[in-house]
């Protein structure tokens, strides 16, 4: 038998406040019907200063704990994506592996922007089927509103917090992770970035974004990851139960389910809920669907995210 990562358990995080529409329109330069009609966004979550992406990590972590049914004592592998860590160093992923209470495992950040989970799903994967570790927890969390430019209103009614985490298992058998592919491209950085950093201007700096040209690159690159991991496990798109995307805009949801000749109703939707959460937006929408219900043992599924870098990626599962 193949020995496989299979997905034990889903957990999700939110911040306490949710900001509609009609009260960003307060504060920023817009309305209701102008976001929800370019983004289909309607709702976000923010976090307050008590709050932060290794406070909603574990929140998360422990949800999907639980709904695995194992202690936190078992995890021997931490996989954290985040571009918004509570600090340059330590990794947030060993704070959350003291808040867990866990004394020693192996704990480290990825950072591949709203690619990163499936950079950390991809990591832990491998990591469990070459024996480092026997169960793992991966997660994808952000504090994004750390960063925006809250007087760019391009931007700054497209993010919001959160936070998603699931547990993976070394189990022989049918279930599991089947396949992953991961791209990058550099030359896009003035595309999609934080005019800040610790090596360049000491700041932490904030989003800028080019949306057309992104929304451009997404549509193509999306498509043809998810055409690539679907060959690499020997699947055609007309077997797949559900599309788990990156909530980035609906617009480009829409675009790339076309593209794919995919039904809109295999892919799961939350953007209009929470917004694009960058890395945490794939475990987030993951979560949701398996909560209620939508998602099944057996179900086949595939994860795909596209972020700043450029960085792509796509992997498929069976439940």
């Amino acid at each position: 038998m193949t020995l496989r990562s299979v997905i034990a358990g889903v957990g999700s995080a939110l911040p306490r406040r949710a900001v509609s529409n009609a009260e960003l329109a307060t504060q920023v330069d817009t309305t209701d019907e102008w976001i929800a009609e370019r983004t289909g966004i309607r709702n976000r979550y923010i976090a307050d200063a008590s709050e932060t992406t290794a406070t909603l990590a574990h929140g998360a972590a422990l949800k999907a704990l639980e709904h695995a049914g194992i202690a936190a004592s078992e995890i021997g592998l931490i996989v954290l994506a985040t571009a918004t860590p509570d600090q340059t160093f330590p990794s947030s992923a060993t704070k959350v592996q003291a808040m867990l209470g866990i004394n020693d495992c192996i704990a480290f950040d990825v950072h591949a922007v709203c690619t990163g989970f499936l950079y950390a799903l991809t990591v832990a994967d491998s990591m469990i089927r070459s024996g480092s570790a026997k169960t793992a927890l991966v997660i994808g969390s952000e504090t994004f509103s750390r960063i925006l430019d809250w007087e760019d209103r391009a931007t700054c009614v497209l993010f919001g917090d959160g936070a998603g985490a699931l547990v993976l298992k070394a189990e022989e058998g049918e279930r599991g992770i089947l396949a992953t592919k991961l791209h990058a491209d550099g030359r896009h950085n003035e595309l999609l970035f934080v005019d800040g950093g610790p090596s360049t201007t000491q700041t932490v700096g904030k989003l800028r974004m080019k949306g057309r040209e992104v929304f451009r690159h997404a549509v193509v690159n999306l498509a043809d990851v998810l055409n690539e991991v679907l060959a690499e496990a020997g699947l055609e798109s007309s077997q797949i139960d559900w599309v788990v995307p990156h909530q980035a805009n609906a617009r480009i949801l829409d675009a790339t389910a076309r593209k794919l000749g995919l039904p809109p109703e295999k892919v799961v939707v939350t953007v209009d809920r929470h917004a694009n959460t960058s890395a945490a937006s794939v475990p987030l929408a993951l979560d949701t669907a398996v909560k209620d219900g939508r998602i099944k043992r057996g179900d086949l599924i595939v994860l795909e995210a596209m972020g700043g870098g450029f960085t792509w990626g796509a992997a498929v599962l069976r439940y």
